[in-house]
């Protein structure tokens, strides 16, 4: 199998999001030890169902992992070294949705928390409700007095978010942090003038939630997040998430969103002399 994993691995485009090729990476290794012993024309079906109920308390985890082991069959299928993709029969465990809704105040007391340049990520992150990697790789050359371009690395989307004062601001401040320095074609580098790394905000991240006191918020919650207020102050959260339909949008706000129903009025007491 460690063969097979090698070549898949050289296969990937290099288009891929960071935090996608992370996550396969990850799956990758596991897959290795796993199935150390075997050859692709070894695996059955019982041996991807024993090794996914071993990872039964992660589910997010076994179901990554058995999308790329299932693609990695695949290839071995095309190639003549298995007669059959022994993972298709076997479903991915069942998922629990992630309803983490980051409130203004826990918003607030993070960024509090953060470096000043890191602190200009996470409000672009917010203010544009795109991906962390799509943030990360905003050039010079996207910005215009119309807005910031991105071209989104996991759909291919195309979508201009609309400049506003809060964005101009973010910009204008990154300017001067970055004067005198190496010059970027970033808008918000990291050092040297390159590409910000996304595991280096994300530990700045983890770091200043800790400091704030705010558990259980993830750096991909700021998405959620702007979508949802955004949805909330009555703007097109589908337009600005970039995504094809409403119902994707839903996965983000849906179970973000707290209904607020009015109660009827209170019965009338009968009068004393009723």
């Amino acid at each position: 199998m460690d063969d097979l994993a090698s070549r898949w691995e050289a296969q990937l485009s290099d288009d891929l999001a960071t935090t996608t090729r992370n996550q396969y990476k990850l799956a990758i290794t596991k897959i290795r030890l796993a199935f150390r012993e075997f050859s692709p024309s070894d695996i059955r079906p019982t041996d991807v169902a024993q090794w996914m109920d071993s990872m039964r308390d992660k589910p997010n985890m076994a179901n990554r992992c058995r999308s790329v082991l299932k693609m990695m069959m695949d290839l071995a299928v095309r190639h003549g070294e298995a007669a059959s993709n022994p993972v298709i029969s076997i479903t991915p465990h069942k998922e629990k949705k992630r309803d983490r809704y980051i409130t203004d105040r826990e918003y607030l007391a993070i960024r509090q928390q953060c470096s000043p340049s890191i602190a200009l990520v996470v409000d672009m992150c917010y203010l544009t409700a795109q991906r962390i990697d799509d943030v990360l790789g905003i050039t010079l050359a996207d910005v215009s007095n119309e807005g910031i371009t991105f071209r989104q690395k996991k759909t291919g989307k195309r979508l201009m978010v609309q400049m506003s004062a809060a964005m101009q601001d973010i910009i204008d401040q990154s300017k001067r942090l970055g004067a005198g320095n190496v010059r970027s074609i970033y808008l918000l580098p990291g050092r040297g003038g390159k590409r910000r790394h996304y595991t280096v905000v994300r530990d700045a991240w983890d770091s200043a939630c800790e400091k704030a006191g705010v558990a259980d918020a993830h750096l991909h919650d700021l998405r959620a997040k702007s979508l949802t207020d955004a949805d909330n102050q009555g703007l097109n959260a589908q337009l600005l998430g970039g995504h094809a339909s409403r119902q994707m949008t839903e996965r983000y706000i849906r179970r973000r969103k707290t209904d607020v129903a009015t109660s009827p009025a209170m019965i009338a007491k009968p009068s004393k002399s009723a």
